[in-house]
């Protein structure tokens, strides 16, 4: 079961470097009305509910505010998933299989609602700050909405900024993402937003005309 492919939607925001003296809270509102663009690399791990790891996967990760990002997987085998602004393409390239939803729809019941700039976190979720844990400083968020598919996102901030981001999902498993190398508001190319499906890979769902 590939769980890695979805598991983008846990990954949402690296936030600025911020001094200890502000509140993990603090950081993820800066991070709302300041961040334009990012690019990080990412390491992901999946794990059951005794904590036992599933799967392991890296990447590279692009932010676009309003409602672009990119997540190229990179090992253990090669996926992109591209939101366009419009819609949002899941291309699995071993199994030459692509998935699009409307975005909207697609980022409606998960933590990556928080990469569209509409509206702020408190919005859609209760924040709690929790103090300090691993050398981290970590920020609680719990979806209000009670039908989401996940129970909880954790944030845990260094002092150059975000480094680690946990989900627990309805099933008890955790999903676990690690950022290094972070740009802040560095120029990127329009094009790493755009997804066409490669030449006779299957496309499964509404396409825009």
């Amino acid at each position: 079961m590939k769980t890695i492919f979805y598991g983008w939607f846990a990954a949402l925001a690296l936030l600025p470097a911020l001094s200890f003296a502000e509140s993990g809270t603090d950081r993820l509102n800066t991070f709302v009305s300041t961040v334009e663009t990012l690019s990080a690399h990412f390491t992901q791990t999946v794990l059951d509910s005794e904590g036992e790891v599933l799967e392991e996967a890296e990447g590279e990760f692009y932010l676009s505010r309003p409602g672009r990002f990119r997540w190229d997987y990179t090992d253990p085998y090669p996926q992109e998933i591209v939101a366009d602004g419009e819609r949002v393409w899941f291309y699995d390239v071993d199994l030459e299989q692509i998935t699009t939803r409307e975005q909207q729809q697609a980022l409606s019941e998960t933590p990556a609602s928080l990469l569209s700039g509409e509206g702020l976190p408190e919005d859609q979720y209760d924040l709690r700050d929790v103090g300090s844990k691993n050398d981290l400083m970590w920020v609680e968020l719990t979806p209000k909405d009670e039908e989401s598919n996940y129970r909880l996102l954790q944030l845990g901030f260094d002092e150059a900024g975000l480094r680690e981001m946990l989900m627990r999902d309805s099933f008890d498993q955790t999903t676990r993402l690690v950022f290094s190398d972070v740009e802040k508001n560095s120029t990127l190319d329009d094009g790493i937003f755009d997804f066409e499906a490669p030449q006779g890979v299957d496309v499964v769902g509404e396409t825009a005309e």
